[in-house]
């Protein structure tokens, strides 16, 4: 059976559709948004979304060129929160709320660098998931 022969014009129209997309994208503006921090020990998580929950801009610490263990580290995560905060920025965000999840060294740091940024923060809420006493331990392999 012959091997079918892409088009080449076919992939040109779906190229400028894309380009299409990104550009309607950025002309959204957005006065107001939520930051989601997600700070793991091993990775810092930022994303900013608009109220209704669709993701405008995101980084992470590893998106941002930090390896190893250098990813969990303070300075990785402001600057993962600078990263994700420049674009929306210029889509003029100027409040926002801010929810703060995990454990990890670069909770304050991220903070440090949204409140740096000039959006004026509404709220800042922990939602770190807390068990109000856990799961059900396993039964003892050995009597």
């Amino acid at each position: 059976m012959a091997k079918a022969i892409p088009r080449p014009g076919s992939r040109r129209n779906v190229r400028s559709r894309n380009v299409r997309i990104g550009s309607r994208k950025s002309a959204r503006r957005i006065p107001k948004g939520v930051i989601h921090v997600q700070a793991s020990f091993n990775n810092t998580i930022v994303t900013v979304t608009d109220v209704r929950g669709r993701v405008v801009s995101w980084s992470s610490a590893g998106t941002c060129g930090f390896k190893g263990s250098r990813r969990g580290s303070p300075f990785a995560a402001q600057t993962a929160a600078a990263d994700a905060i420049r674009t929306v920025v210029g889509q003029g965000m100027q409040r926002a709320e801010v929810m703060i999840k995990g454990p990890g060294l670069g909770r304050d740091a991220a903070l440090r660098a949204i409140r740096r940024s000039g959006i004026l923060l509404t709220v800042v809420r922990d939602v770190t998931p807390m068990p109000h006493n856990g799961c059900r331990p396993p039964k003892k392999r050995r009597v």
